[in-house]
């Protein structure tokens, strides 16, 4: 059959899945419109509630107070009988108050009434305010909302006489038990329907993916590293024949290259071993002979402190034969750079220590805190920053003074190591390959020391970069992980 004629399937999970989403989906989304719907009618019915029994009791309060004009002070012989009618035909507690706020009368007994004295910012709202003024609270003891509501009385003659108050309790969570019911019932019908969905997709994705899950496990037999890779033997015409031709014709090609890449890639592995080898058996070789060579220039028999000064370069120089030999012993074991032993240690100091062999030079430390603290490998630390001073150093430029600028910060959660020169610089040109294997713009040199630092910098979750300008200097800047 011609390929045009057949259609792309959908995986088996995928129209499983995607069946058992819309059932769920479906479920959520009624369920959640069902909870707002429900809560928002809760809530309209008790604004309609309350509003409808503040006009009921306003209105047979106003009606009480019409017969004649009726001041503030008359009030408690004019409602004294009606008041308990009031509140009886409407089910409702009532106290009114004075235009000062003082209790002048209520339904209840006035030892049970908590409040005899509406507060003076309560009554100026009342006051001020043409309708009626709530504020919303919970009672505990009932377990219900509560709004308390203030309302001006007036007399036939449209004057404040008194403030009104009565506290209206109301339960806005009655929705739950409808809501309830409803779930029950929407939960009934939708798992219904997702064991239909279930068995639906199953058949329908059990017959899309067959021909996929039978080219799965004639591929998972196949793999790059066994002597001879065989074809994949299809026969079937469809889409996925299409793809076995590919995958066949690329056999072909392994089979015919394999021999010749594999000789070239370990021929090649062991040249750039080596290559690391050397260049880091010659890094501590710089620093034991500058150190030496300091120590010879500056020697002298009568320097009280010259024993300090002997056991600090044979501790100097034991520390770089030691790295010799850690780099030796590593290549010794199937060519492998020494792993971490991360310590907590003073950056500060360690660094200080480091660049100590350089007395030569002008190198100047510098850090935003007098101690930062790093969890690390200290030979690790000692590469980067060897190879990084003494690339500046090597790139000085001799129409001035080589000047070399060592920087530490701590800046929230990240360590910040920056190697300032004012050497020769790089041009823009380089930037791109400057961290290359086997690139360098010296004359000497295996062009692996930047290539080493990144990487082990990169070992640490670290970033480092370059910024040069030819004339000027460059400033090398990593970024690690503060991690203490």
């Amino acid at each position: 059959m011609p390929f045009s004629k057949y259609k792309g399937y959908s995986l088996r999970n995928k129209v499983f899945g995607g069946f058992l989403l819309i059932c769920l989906l479906s479920i959520l989304g009624s369920t959640v419109l069902s909870y707002f719907v429900l809560k928002s009618n809760a809530i309209e019915q008790s604004r309609t509630d309350l509003q409808k029994k503040s006009d009921a009791l306003m209105s047979a309060l106003d009606y009480a107070v019409s017969h004649r004009q009726v001041q503030t002070a008359d009030l408690p012989d004019v409602l004294s009988n009606d008041i308990f009618e009031i509140a009886d035909i409407n089910n409702q507690d009532i106290m009114i108050y004075d235009l000062k706020g003082n209790l002048l009368i209520s339904n209840k007994d006035i030892h049970l009434i908590p409040n005899k004295k509406i507060e003076l910012d309560i009554v100026n709202r009342v006051l001020k305010n043409v309708g009626r003024v709530d504020f919303q609270s919970y009672d505990k003891k009932t377990d219900a909302n509560v709004t308390s509501s203030y309302m001006l009385l007036k007399n036939n003659m449209l004057e404040p006489i008194a403030i009104v108050y009565f506290p209206f309790y109301h339960n806005d969570s009655s929705y739950f038990n409808v809501f309830d019911k409803y779930v029950n019932y929407i939960v009934l019908v939708n798992l219904a329907i997702i064991a239909i969905a279930i068995f639906m997709s199953w058949i329908i994705s059990n017959n899309l993916t067959k021909a996929v899950s039978k080219f799965s496990e004639l591929v998972n037999r196949i793999t790059l590293f066994e002597n001879e890779p065989q074809p994949i033997r299809y026969y079937q015409n469809d889409e996925l024949n299409q793809l076995v031709k590919a995958y066949n014709k690329m056999i072909l090609q392994i089979k015919e290259q394999k021999e010749r890449l594999s000789f070239k890639e370990k021929e090649e592995a062991w040249r750039e071993m080596a290559k690391q080898v050397a260049h880091e058996v010659k890094n501590p070789l710089t620093p034991m002979k500058l150190t030496i060579q300091n120590f010879e220039r500056k020697f002298d028999p009568a320097d009280p402190k010259i024993h300090d000064k002997v056991k600090h370069m044979s501790k100097t120089i034991v520390d770089q034969i030691d790295l010799v030999a850690t780099v030796a012993t590593a290549f010794s074991q199937f060519a492998q750079l020494p792993e971490k032993h991360n310590e907590i240690f003073d950056l500060n100091r360690e660094i200080k220590n480091i660049i100590n062999v350089f007395s030569d030079e002008k190198i100047y430390f510098h850090a935003n805190q007098d101690n930062i603290m790093i969890d690390m490998d200290k030979i690790y630390l000692s590469r980067i920053i060897t190879n990084l001073v003494s690339n500046a150093r090597q790139a000085r430029d001799e129409t001035r003074e080589s000047v070399v600028n060592v920087d530490v910060e701590q800046r929230h959660k990240r360590i910040l190591i920056t190697v300032h020169d004012n050497g020769i610089g790089i041009s823009q040109e380089l930037y791109d390959r400057i961290f290359e294997p086997n690139f360098t713009s010296k004359s000497s040199g295996t062009g692996l020391g930047l290539t080493m630092v990144r990487k082990m910098v990169e070992d640490y979750k670290g970033e480092i970069s370059v910024e040069s300008e030819v004339g000027k200097g460059t400033t090398f800047r990593i970024s690690l992980p503060s991690n203490l």
